[in-house]
């Protein structure tokens, strides 16, 4: 995308709040032609004030929003609704209107004053319907779908609208997933084949994480973090965010974890390689405090044990298993009332570990599951 505006939106001390009382102050964005930015951050930290203020739908109270160029406040509402579609999360109830006529309300900014759509027109509504698989409620009652199927009408309105911005707010929260990824992967599409700018709001962090080009975090008066993914992502980073006080978040896998169950271990778990994640949920599951080991510290196993488990023995990556990691799991499985054997693959590093699961065999309360 050579040659993108890479700071196509720009907001300079903007502050929004509600009948004259900032909600948020001093925020400065730059986003670039294409770019999908989301905010996120708790509950009624400001998210949606944020995006009603850059559509216009609330009024600003200082400084100014820039679109290419131009101040968002200058621009009349027919050029703005070329450039911009918007799809909020307040629930639209209006009389009479087939999920057609919704989504051929996007073509309107283009119409004459009499609002009568061309061929061409009618073309767009039926590309944009089926673009995100809603053709088949072209007849139906708006007021009588669903609020996934209204969702994703909405979505193929703002489609139809042809914007250079597109601005959503939580688009996916009455979504399956099936229809969250469908949903997502449209508006990936949108900006990286068309040049299509995303803002957007999302509660699932995971799917922040890995559809952003940049993230925002808003929380308490102001902008808290701003950049990218890979730099926002972080346990300390999202556990303050969200003033997470049980369970853990874990921003290599995207995925956010209940609290590990409390107390000494009673079992411990044998596994490498995946084999004993389904075992430590089901631990977890039935409350059960659990050890863990031995681990290599870049396996999938380890990751999980170390948000899950109460204790967990390691080695190094690709390091034969030492003497320190062989006895301390020894000693661990010999306080545990029961140990179990998830799988092991033995190779050249960890050929100890066979040693190991021969020992554990010899042990009151081994089992292999």
């Amino acid at each position: 995308m050579s040659g993108v505006n890479r700071r196509y939106f720009v907001t300079e001390r903007l502050a929004v709040g509600y009948d004259g009382v900032p909600l948020i102050r001093d925020i400065e964005i730059e986003i670039g032609q294409g770019e999908i930015v989301t905010l996120i951050g708790p509950n009624g930290s400001g998210k949606s004030t944020i995006l009603k203020s850059i559509t216009r739908q609330l009024k600003t109270l200082s400084g100014r929003v820039l679109v290419a160029g131009e101040e968002l406040q200058k621009l009349s509402y027919r050029a703005l609704s070329t450039r911009m579609a918007v799809v909020l999360t307040e629930r639209m109830k209006p009389e009479l209107m087939t999920c057609r006529d919704i989504v051929a309300t996007g073509r309107y900014p283009y119409t004459g004053r009499l609002g009568i759509l061309s061929a061409a027109d009618e073309a767009k509504v039926e590309e944009a319907m089926a673009a995100v698989q809603v053709a088949e409620l072209s007849d139906r009652d708006f007021n009588a779908t669903s609020d996934g199927q209204r969702q994703r009408v909405l979505l193929a309105r703002a489609i139809c609208q042809e914007p250079e911005i597109i601005i959503l707010d939580e688009p996916t929260s009455f979504l399956d997933i099936r229809h969250k990824l469908q949903l997502l992967s449209i508006l990936r599409s949108m900006a990286k084949e068309k040049g299509i700018t995303v803002i957007m709001s999302l509660h699932e962090i995971d799917l922040a994480q890995k559809i952003s080009d940049r993230v925002l975090c808003v929380k308490g008066d102001h902008i808290s973090l701003a950049g990218r993914p890979e730099d926002i992502f972080s346990e300390a980073a999202i556990r303050a965010l969200y003033d997470i006080s049980a369970g853990s978040y874990d921003p290599l896998f995207g995925s956010i974890e209940l609290p590990r169950p409390a107390g000494e271990p009673r079992t411990f778990v044998l596994s490498a390689c995946g084999t004993g994640i389904p075992v430590y949920r089901a631990m977890q599951k039935a409350n059960e405090p659990f050890a863990a080991g031995i681990l290599y510290e870049n396996d999938v196993d380890c990751r999980l044990a170390r948000q899950l488990a109460s204790e967990v023995v390691t080695e190094r990556p690709f390091a034969p298993i030492g003497d320190a990691a062989f006895e301390r799991a020894l000693a661990l499985m010999a306080r545990c009332e029961r140990i179990l054997d998830a799988g092991v693959a033995l190779g050249a590093c960890n050929r100890r570990m066979g040693e190991l699961v021969d020992r554990a065999r010899q042990m009151p309360g081994y089992e292999k599951v």
